[in-house]
């Protein structure tokens, strides 16, 4: 009888569920990665194909999800995840959040799992209130074209706790604000990746609005970090997981500029619909209940992720 914990990632072929597979198994996990690869990709998890422990499952997690033996864990990474996907995928976005969390959730009570849900800052939607703490209950536009993905999160939330009360499931919510890493796709239209492409091409940076509108990034393995020490708490409610360092898209630009020695210039477009001003995580609850910080320099991160996409 194996002893080690056994771990389902749902989305674990994606950029976050790839490096949560790899954490898992580095903790001494087995893991069932499963995905349908709609936006996820067999790049993210081909070196760890030959990893003790480690299976893929190709599955859609909006049907019946059957894994047979014990589950300890279930961590509900399956959903798209950038603007580009959850405006050309707007049904399958909502299915996998109502539909999908309803599964992995029916799973988790059936094997007395316990179930960590990805959410998102998008929960917040356009905030009035700055930084964002988790009491904070979001200003979203429900039919606004990123409503699919900001509400099927918000309704995934809902869901979760509904299961905790109910049925007395282990649960707990991350909040994830934006991060980024190797293995983020080129060309799923989120500033990082985009910018480092255009940087890396020598093509202009295009950047929406005046560049004002803030965003702060968290490097991959911090969120890792945090998600881990979520996991292993006993705290059900939300809880922000996400680097409090703000800054303008505009100055993100330029330092994209600066570490890549590019040529590139800065270009301006008009801004989308619905698309935040503002975005910082309050992490007092993080640096409380999980003793978490993000603690690797926006610069290091870059330099990492900017030789993940020379390469790639």
């Amino acid at each position: 009888m194996e002893k080690r914990p056994r771990a389902l990632v749902t989305g674990g072929a994606g950029f976050l569920g790839s490096h949560l597979c790899e954490r898992l198994l580095d903790e001494g996990c087995s893991v069932v990665c499963m995905d349908n690869l709609i936006t996820g990709s067999l790049r993210n998890i081909e070196h760890l194909f030959g990893r003790e422990g480690f299976v893929f499952v190709k599955h859609d997690v909006t049907n019946f999800i059957h894994v047979p033996g014990r589950l300890d864990y279930i961590l509900h990474f399956a959903s798209p995840a950038s603007p580009i996907d959850y405006l050309k995928l707007p049904i399958q976005t909502l299915k996998v959040g109502s539909l999908g969390t309803h599964k992995a959730l029916g799973l988790a009570k059936s094997k007395g799992s316990r179930f960590l849900l990805a959410s998102t800052s998008e929960v917040y939607g356009d905030p009035l209130v700055h930084p964002q703490p988790e009491s904070y209950w979001g200003n979203v536009h429900p039919v606004g074209p990123r409503g699919v993905y900001d509400e099927a999160k918000r309704f995934a939330e809902a869901l979760t706790m509904a299961y905790h009360r109910h049925h007395g499931v282990e649960t707990r919510i991350v909040r994830i604000f934006n991060t980024y890493g190797p293995r983020m796709r080129a060309g799923d239209g989120r500033v990082v990746p985009t910018f480092i492409n255009q940087a890396l091409a020598g093509e202009p940076l295009t950047v929406f609005g005046d560049g004002s509108q803030t965003r702060s990034f968290c490097y991959v393995d911090d969120l890792v970090e945090g998600l881990w020490r979520l996991l292993n708490s006993d705290y059900a409610e939300p809880v922000n997981i996400g680097n409090p360092k703000e800054m303008t898209v505009l100055q993100f630009a330029e330092e994209i500029v600066r570490l890549t020695g590019s040529k590139s210039k800065i270009v301006f477009e008009p801004l989308p619909e619905d698309d935040p001003k503002v975005r910082q995580p309050d992490i007092t609850l993080a640096k409380k209940l999980l003793a978490w910080e993000p603690k690797v320099p926006l610069d290091q991160g870059l330099e990492r992720t900017i030789a993940y996409f020379e390469h790639a």
